[in-house]
C-alpha cells in the first residue's frame, strides 16, 4: 500500500470535513434549553461509553492476562517440567514476545482504517487465543518461545489500535477518564487471574495434561470465545459506528471537530509520516510510557516468585497477587477523574510516580514481609495510574498543524485546543508510545534475573531509576510547554504554538 494522498481522496477528505461543520443535529434545530441540550449529550456519551468501554476492557484483560500468566504457570509445574530454571530461559522466553510487539504496532495502527478495525481486531484476538491455547501443548522451552514470538505478533497493533479508536470519540478532557476506565477493566480482571490460574491447577494430571498447562488451555478458549463475540459488538471509529443513529453520529462529531478539529480522517503520505516521527516530544513521551510499564510489567510476571521468597507457600503466593491489582483499579480511576476535572497532568503523573519510587523501596528494602507486601501495593498502583495518565498527556500534545488543517473555507478552527488534530499523528503517536511499553517489557524480564532470587534488588533499583528518569523527562516537558504559553501569553512567540492562533498547552 502506497503512503500517498491523491488528489481526490483530498478534496472528499475537506468537503466532507465542510459538510460535517455546516450539518445541524436535531439538538441545534429542536429549539432546546442549554441544560437540556447538555443533558441529551450526557446521556448519548453515556450510551458510547457502555457500547465501547465494558468489551474493550474487557479484550484488554485477556490480552494483558494472556501475555503475563509465564509466571503463574511457572509457579504451577512450569518451570520443572519444561526446564525453564537453567540460565535465562524464563528470562528469555518472557522477553522474545515484545520483539515483534514493538516491530508490528506501528505498521498496524497506520493501516488500521483500511484492514477494517472490526475484522482485523477481532481475527487478532481469535488468534493470539490460539496461539495461548497452544502453549498448554509445548513439549520444550523453545516450543514455548516460539509461542511466545506468535503471541507477540497478534497481540502487537491490538492495544493502540483500541487508544486509539477510543480518542477518536471524545473531548480532550474526556479522554483520561474513558483511558483510564478501558485500562483499569483489565487491571481489575487480570488481577483475580492468579486466583483463576489457582482453580485451574486442580485441573492437573486430567488427560495426563499438567496443572500449568491447563491455564494456557482455558484461558487460550476464553479468549477466542471473546474474540469471535467481538467480531459481532466490537466498535470502530465514529464515523464508521453502526449503533448511533445519524444525528447521533453527528453530535458526536461536532463535539470531536469543535474541541480539536479531526473529526474527518486524513490522508496519510510519506512527508506526514516523516513529519510525524522527527517530534521530538513523540520520543520523550515514549521514554516516560517505557518507565511506566517497567514497575508494571515486573510486578505482572514476578510477584507470584517475590511472593514465594518472602516466604509465602504456592497457594498464598498466587492467591495474594490479586488484592494489588484491585487496589490499584480503585486508585487508578480517582487519579484520573482528579486529572479531568482539574485539568492537570503533569502533575497527577509525578505523583504517581512518586507513590512507585515508594512502593519499591518499601518491597526492595524492608524485611518485614508485611511492608514489602505493601509495597507491591503503592508500586502497582503508582505505575498503573501512570500509564493512562501517559497516554492521555500525549494524545493532547504531539501535533503540528499546517495551515490548511486550520482553516477550511474560511472556518478558522481557532477555538481547538488539543494538540491531536490529525487521526494519522494519533495513529503514529500511539503506536510508537505503546512501543516503548514494550521495550518496558524487554527491561523488565531482563534486570529481574533468575540468579537474584527472592529479593531480585538489581532489577528494582533499575525499576527505582527509571522512575526518577520519567520525573525528569515529565519536568522537561512540563517547562517547555510553560515556556511557549508564556511567550504567547506576552506576545512574544514567533509562530502560534503548535500552529494554532490562540492555541495553549493543557500541563
Amino acid at each position: 500500500m502506497a503512503l500517498s494522498q491523491t488528489h481526490s481522496t483530498s478534496e472528499a477528505a475537506v468537503d466532507n470535513k465542510v459538510d460535517l461543520l455546516s450539518t445541524q443535529s436535531n439538538l441545534e434545530t429542536a429549539g432546546l434549553s442549554q441544560e437540556d441540550s447538555a443533558r441529551r449529550i450526557k446521556s448519548l456519551i453515556r450510551k458510547v461509553d457502555w457500547r465501547i468501554l465494558p468489551l474493550l476492557g474487557m479484550l484488554s484483560a485477556l490480552s494483558l492476562i494472556d501475555r503475563s500468566n509465564l509466571g503463574l504457570a511457572r509457579t504451577a509445574g512450569m518451570d520443572h517440567d519444561l526446564r525453564l530454571h537453567i540460565g535465562s530461559r524464563f528470562s528469555v522466553v518472557s522477553c522474545i514476545y515484545f520483539v515483534p510487539y514493538i516491530l508490528f504496532q506501528l505498521p498496524s495502527n497506520l493501516f488500521l482504517r483500511k484492514l477494517g478495525a472490526v475484522h482485523y481486531l477481532a481475527f487478532l484476538v481469535v488468534a493470539w487465543g490460539a496461539v495461548q491455547l497452544s502453549m498448554g501443548f509445548v513439549p520444550t522451552w523453545g516450543y514455548l518461545g516460539l509461542c511466545r514470538v506468535l503471541l507477540g505478533a497478534f497481540e502487537a497493533g491490538f492495544f493502540p489500535a483500541m487508544v486509539y479508536i477510543i480518542t477518536t470519540w471524545y473531548t480532550r478532557h474526556e479522554v483520561q477518564k474513558r483511558l483510564a476506565a478501558f485500562y483499569v477493566i483489565g487491571i481489575f480482571v487480570g488481577g483475580f487471574s492468579a486466583i483463576f490460574a489457582y482453580v485451574l491447577t486442580f485441573l492437573g494430571g486430567r488427560y495426563g495434561i499438567p496443572a500449568w498447562a491447563w491455564i494456557f488451555i482455558v484461558e487460550g478458549v476464553i479468549t477466542i470465545a471473546f474474540g469471535i463475540i467481538a467480531w459481532f459488538f466490537l466498535p470502530t471509529f465514529p464515523d464508521q459506528n453502526t449503533f448511533l443513529t445519524r444525528e447521533e453520529t453527528a453530535i458526536i462529531l461536532q463535539r470531536v471537530e469543535k474541541d480539536r478539529g479531526d473529526a474527518v480522517p486524513d490522508d496519510l503520505s510519506k512527508e506526514k509520516l516523516f513529519s510525524h516521527l522527527l517530534d521530538w516530544k513523540l520520543w520523550v513521551c515514549g521514554l516516560m510510557y517505557m518507565c511506566a510499564t517497567l514497575p508494571a510489567y515486573a510486578i505482572s510476571f514476578f510477584v507470584t516468585i517475590i511472593l514465594r521468597g518472602m516466604g509465602w507457600s504456592e497457594t498464598a503466593s498466587l492467591l495474594l497477587s490479586a488484592p494489588p491489582y484491585i487496589f490499584a483499579a480503585i486508585s487508578i480511576l480517582i487519579f484520573a477523574w482528579i486529572s479531568d476535572k482539574y485539568r492537570q497532568r503533569a502533575a497527577v503523573i509525578a505523583i504517581q510516580a512518586t507513590l512507585t519510587i515508594v512502593g519499591l523501596f518499601m518491597t526492595g528494602y524492608s524485611r518485614n514481609s508485611g511492608v514489602r507486601y505493601a509495597g507491591i501495593f503503592l508500586a502497582n498502583a503508582g505505575s498503573g495510574g501512570c500509564i493512562p495518565g501517559i497516554l492521555a498527556y500525549v494524545s493532547i500534545r504531539t501535533i503540528k498543524c499546517t495551515k490548511s488543517d486550520e482553516q477550511i473555507n474560511g472556518v478558522t478552527l481557532t477555538q481547538s485546543s488539543n494538540n491531536i488534530i490529525s487521526h494519522t499523528k494519533r495513529a503514529v503517536s500511539t503506536a510508537i508510545i505503546v512501543s516503548f511499553g514494550g521495550v518496558g517489557g524487554i527491561f523488565a524480564s531482563l534486570v529481574f534475573r533468575q540468579h537474584d532470587f527472592p529479593k531480585y534488588l538489581p532489577g528494582i533499583y533499575a525499576t527505582i531509576a527509571c522512575q526518577f528518569l520519567m520525573l525528569v523527562l515529565l519536568v522537561i516537558t512540563t517547562i517547555h510547554y510553560r515556556y511557549k504559553n508564556k511567550s504567547v501569553r506576552q506576545g512574544k512567540a514567533c509562530d502560534p504554538v503548535e500552529g494554532q492562533v490562540g492555541f495553549l498547552y493543557t500541563l
